[in-house]
């Protein structure tokens, strides 16, 4: 089987028709549409959940996140959510207009290991939920 899905992709590549498709036709579930998150506001103590659809940006206190892309794995395999995410601190010039804000995050994260890749910010933290 390896040889033969080697074979193919060799094939794909001289024929321009890249990896892409050939990668996800091996997959056990499809890619999701929307992220669900819960962010908390450690100074208050609150926790707010929310769904981003992926390439959309969603605002959560001074945060902009922006998801590239969620899974979910079928449930007769190991259940796991994991999610690509960028996440922003927005800033502001002083006088109250953003301007680009500092990138804290940007990567995978897993619902089954938040800590594995923890947004390091000292007001909020994010973790994944749910991929649908």
């Amino acid at each position: 089987m390896k040889i033969r899905t080697a074979i193919l992709l060799c094939l794909c590549s001289n024929f321009g028709f890249g990896f892409s498709a050939v990668a996800q036709s091996d997959l056990s579930s499809k890619p999701g549409t929307r992220v669900v998150l819960r962010g908390l506001d450690k100074v208050t103590a609150s926790t707010h959940d929310f769904e981003v659809k992926i390439g959309e940006i969603s605002k959560f206190g001074a945060l902009t996140i922006k998801p590239f892309y969620c899974r979910k794995r079928p449930p007769e395999e190991t259940p796991e959510v994991f999610a690509f995410l960028t996440i922003h601190d927005r800033a502001t010039d002083g006088t109250g207009q953003e301007v680009d804000g500092i990138r804290v995050f940007n990567g995978w994260m897993f619902a089954s290991s938040p800590a594995l890749n923890p947004l390091e910010h000292p007001v909020y933290d994010v973790w994944v939920l749910d991929c649908k």
